[in-house]
């Protein structure tokens, strides 16, 4: 059995989290059976319906020992209802300052490394959409300055463009182009971020929640996106509240070591990959969340990421002959 069996939203007992943006609607319940249940439905500037067409090429990871399950949704109320064995996701416990909750993202970062390896293993289905995976998409019209941006997009395209010169911009459109369109690209997650990665509060397997942004392309995205997430949520930690404590394992080795330094694990395509997630995001928040000030510091933060192609994402020497991921 898997996370995805049986989910209804007749299950959904107390209400034990939300998050509202324009893009999406996000409620957590704790299920009236076993665990948690994650709805997501569109937010009020959404351009269309939530929907996981290809979910059925999703592998099931039950019987892969040290894997995180690969949560699939079912359609339900207008949005795509996830099973999962927590409240909250990687991204909150590595708020925590409590030492076992950075012991407890760890062994969710190698299981999703685990994931996603199987995952790229995975026959590309005939039936997968065409075109990169729904942020990548939103980031390169942004990129473009294509017509019909929305408000906080287009006056932080104006602000990053001022800042960043054409010629940084040219550089993400180029490794934007190199990620999306491979010589070889494999089925990728899409957007495996900390946010979607959900360990178990009590027992159980850490869940990814998997299935509306599955693409075709390199698997260098889906580690890049997580590694992004760890490079942004460091520097801003560290900008907000001072050096962030060195305590515990380096979360981006444990992740890429369970991953197992396969292919898609080339350091200049992870690092490369990273600045993309750190762009999408940052242009995602301006368009769909209120606009601060703060992004101002963000424009500096992606510039500095620009100029070392995300190196500071990439952990150093690890397992692999002369401290390179071995391909």
């Amino acid at each position: 059995m898997t996370l995805a069996d049986e989910v209804r939203l007749d299950d959904a007992g107390d209400l034990v989290a939300e998050y509202v943006t324009g893009l999406q609607h996000t409620r957590v319940h704790r299920s009236v059976r076993d665990g948690f249940l994650w709805w997501h439905r569109p937010g009020a500037l959404h351009p269309g319906p939530l929907a996981a067409p290809a979910a059925a090429a999703v592998p099931d990871l039950s019987g892969v020992p040290g894997a995180a399950l690969l949560a699939t949704p079912v359609p339900a109320g207008g949005g795509l209802l996830h099973r999962a064995p927590g409240a909250v996701s990687v991204v909150t416990w590595l708020a925590d300052p409590r030492p076992g909750a950075r012991r407890l993202a760890a062994h969710a970062l190698a299981a999703a490394g685990r994931a996603l390896r199987v995952l790229h293993g995975t026959p590309v289905p005939p039936g997968l959409p065409a075109g990169p995976p729904a942020a990548l998409r939103r980031m390169r019209a942004w990129a473009d300055g294509r017509d019909g941006l929305l408000p906080g997009a287009a006056r932080l395209r104006e602000a990053a463009l001022a800042a960043w010169g054409t010629e940084r911009l040219d550089r993400v459109r180029t490794w934007w182009e190199e990620a999306t369109a491979p010589a070889a690209p494999a089925l990728i997650h899409g957007g495996a971020s900390l946010g979607a990665l959900v360990p178990p509060l009590h027992r159980g397997r850490t869940a990814l929640l998997t299935g509306e942004d599955l693409a075709a392309g390199s698997p260098a995205l889906d580690l890049g996106w997580l590694l992004g997430d760890l490079a942004e949520l460091a520097w801003s930690q560290g900008r907000n509240s001072g050096p962030v404590p060195s305590e515990g394992p380096d979360l981006r080795h444990v992740l890429l070591a369970g991953y197992g330094y396969g292919p898609g694990a080339r350091p200049e395509d992870l690092g490369r990959a990273a600045v993309l997630r750190v762009v999408t995001h940052m242009q995602d928040f301006a368009a769909y969340c209120d606009w601060t000030e703060e992004l101002h510091d963000y424009i500096a933060f992606t510039a500095e990421l620009i100029d070392e192609e995300g190196r500071r994402a990439v952990p150093g020497p690890g397992p692999g002959p002369g401290g390179t991921p071995t391909p």
